[in-house]
């Protein structure tokens, strides 16, 4: 029984992954050499955010049973945890575990006036069902299973391995082929998890999971997109805009410096998604971020737009507070923002960068957003 219930589980895990391109390490996310895909540290032994990242999904609403009110309500709260959750991924891996702690202890605590006794079971079993084989490492779930010390340590050697297996993994620019060497992993891991639990703790675990919820239907997992400062900034053309007036649009921020050539090999991707998907609702905003003399000037960014036959919006960000405000660390960095103001992916640095797929990545998730947007209507 446990072996089936949590290959579920670590198909949950695996399909959240390639959803949403390092989900579960959301918050290990580094930049790969001069620029590409995302690596990660190694992950905090806890796990995932998992509540902070369910917590605003239409599926989960939809599986609470949750009233317009109390969704209402829910974003509400996201946007006081929100800010600080997305800023944290550039911390240290301990300080960034403290603060996602904190975070999701407010976040318990904000949510129990809005959920009544049933939807706060249920929802605790999803939190369960989305950790898998990680949850026997939460202590509450340690102690109903009554594992032993014994127990509990090796269950943590065996999580230390698999983390240190997938950090180790070769860094492949193609979904698919990174999404089966974790699958290959975490197999790995439920076979030896399996083996350590007792018949009554595999029964004890499966009543505490509840039913399965199938979480392939779950599409958002991040943050709400910081807004956009518009203080001291010039807009080199279009705008001014606000992502709040683009409620019920896709936004595609971009940050880029005219003069990176990281920047400029991204460029055509970015003109080509503008081009084709103008019509259906898609906006492109583009960030100027100096990094140079040359780029402080306006002349200069006006030049390279046009050179660059560059038609969407650009603002250029003398003071870089949009660059703080959204916590970024590189050039170029392009972030996907979904009708209702959720970020859904992002990436750093090139998006082919040695020959990976992350334009046709970015394109499908576009196309998906779209379609999630002309449903709605």
């Amino acid at each position: 029984m446990i072996h089936r219930l949590l290959g579920e589980w670590m198909k949950i895990a695996v399909r959240v992954k390639s959803l949403i391109s390092c989900a579960i390490l959301l918050l290990g996310c580094i930049a790969s050499g001069g620029g590409g895909n995302c690596n990660a540290e190694l992950p905090a032994l806890s796990g995932p955010p998992v509540l902070l990242q369910m917590i605003r999904d239409d599926a989960v609403h939809a599986e609470l049973k949750l009233t317009d009110q109390q969704r209402t309500r829910i974003r509400s709260v996201l946007r006081e945890v929100d800010g600080p959750w997305f800023r944290s991924r550039n911390l240290e891996s301990e300080a960034r575990e403290l603060e996602i702690r904190k975070l999701t202890g407010q976040l318990e605590q904000r949510l129990r006036p809005i959920l009544d006794a049933v939807q706060q079971q249920r929802l605790l079993q999803l939190q369960f069902q989305a950790l898998g084989t990680r949850m026997l490492l939460r202590d509450d779930v340690a102690g109903m299973l009554k594992l032993s010390k014994t127990q509990s340590e090796s269950l943590k050697s065996t999580f230390q391995a698999t983390d240190r297996s997938i950090v180790q993994l070769p860094r492949s620019g193609v979904e698919a082929e990174q999404s089966e060497r974790i699958r290959q992993v975490k197999q790995l891991e439920l076979d030896s998890v399996t083996e350590q639990l007792t018949a009554d703790q595999e029964r004890r675990l499966g009543d505490l999971a509840g039913p399965a919820f199938d979480f392939s239907s779950v599409r958002r997992t991040y943050p709400f997109a910081p807004e956009l400062t518009l203080d001291g900034v010039t807009w080199i053309q279009g705008g001014p805009l606000s992502l709040a007036d683009l409620k019920g649009k896709v936004v595609v921020v971009h940050f880029y410096a005219f003069q990176c050539i990281n920047c400029q090999r991204n460029l055509p991707h970015y003109k080509a998604w503008w081009e084709d998907y103008a019509d259906r609702g898609l906006v492109v905003i583009g960030l100027q971020t100096p990094e140079t003399a040359a780029e402080r000037r306006v002349e200069q960014v006006q030049a390279a737009a046009i050179r660059e036959a560059i038609k969407y919006p650009v603002l250029l960000d003398l003071e870089s507070a949009n660059w703080k405000n959204w916590s970024n660390t590189m050039w170029p960095t392009v972030y996907l923002i979904d009708r209702q103001g959720f970020l859904r992916r992002w990436w750093q640095g090139e998006l082919n960068w040695q020959g990976g797929d992350g334009e046709q990545q970015m394109r499908r998730t576009i196309e998906q957003l779209l379609a999630e947007q002309l449903l709605a209507e």
